[in-house]
């Protein structure tokens, strides 16, 4: 099954996860990655692998660009693996994946994650299963809030084996990423359905609290120390600035600019 898998990725400013990941893809004859004007040393760290295909595309949306990926890189096998670059493929994976078959009636995988802060994994998060090995014309990608959505027609199977998230970026990097991502979350909860998770997160300053001692005390991540503590505050973060927009708009909303009257206005003689 590993000839018939591309690996393909996303990357921007990506230098310190890229290698980690991309060391535990050399199985792969061919992995594509598209950048979105790295200026960091992402570029340079992929230029020394040599079954690496890079491209270069302005990012719009996480939809647009997997598009790009998958459909105009010239992809010649039947199977794709999407991958963040911040995923380590462990060995379980790789030889789960190598015993498939790949003309088996399934158009899709889906696989679970362990979470590692700093190459430490915690016992539990909240990072969702999701569809990372798919076979080429049976799939459909758009966008969903500050991701994207894959729509699959066909059976999907799960695999045993798990992936570990692992993001070195620094808190900086971090932070500077979630005004864009929960923009998008925000426009996407305006216009889609809302069940309770919604509507608790469009009721500030529930989520944040709520998402924080989840972590903690429903996940028991009070038990892995600093580590834990560390990614229940990125969740509480990460919820606490959607719940800003979410105020803002409100805000905005309910304090007309106030403008100045013509007779407020002084004209300076000439």
């Amino acid at each position: 099954m590993l000839d018939c898998i591309t690996p393909v990725l996303l990357t921007g400013n990506e230098a310190p996860n890229i290698g980690g990941t991309l060391s535990r893809l050399s199985w792969a004859r061919d992995i594509v990655v598209v950048d979105s004007g790295s200026t960091d040393g992402t570029l340079a760290t992929l230029a020394r692998w040599r079954n690496v295909r890079v491209f270069s595309r302005p990012f719009d949306t996480h939809a647009g660009q997997w598009r790009y990926a998958v459909t105009d890189t010239a992809i010649a096998t039947p199977w794709i693996l999407r991958l963040d670059a911040d995923y380590r493929l462990t060995d379980a994976f790789v030889e789960e994946l190598s015993r498939l078959d790949p003309r088996a009636a399934v158009s899709a995988y889906t696989v679970s994650f362990d979470y590692a802060v700093f190459s430490h994994k915690l016992r539990a998060s909240l990072y969702p299963p999701n569809t990372i090995l798919l076979r080429r014309g049976r799939f459909d990608v758009r966008d969903d809030g500050h991701t994207e959505i894959w729509t699959v027609e066909g059976p999907v199977r799960p695999l045993q084996a798990r992936i570990i998230h692992d993001d070195w970026k620094s808190i900086t990097a971090w932070l500077n990423s979630q005004g864009r991502y929960m923009s998008r979350e925000l426009a996407e909860l305006s216009t889609g359905r809302r069940g309770f998770k919604e509507r608790l997160r469009l009721a500030p300053p529930l989520m944040p609290f709520a998402v924080f001692l989840y972590c903690l005390f429903g996940k028991g991540l009070i038990l892995a120390g600093r580590r834990g503590l560390f990614y229940a505050l990125q969740r509480l973060v990460a919820e606490a600035v959607l719940s800003l927009m979410v105020l803002e708009n409100t805000l905005r909303a309910g304090s007309p600019r106030e403008t100045p009257s013509p007779r407020d206005v002084s004209v300076k003689p000439e």
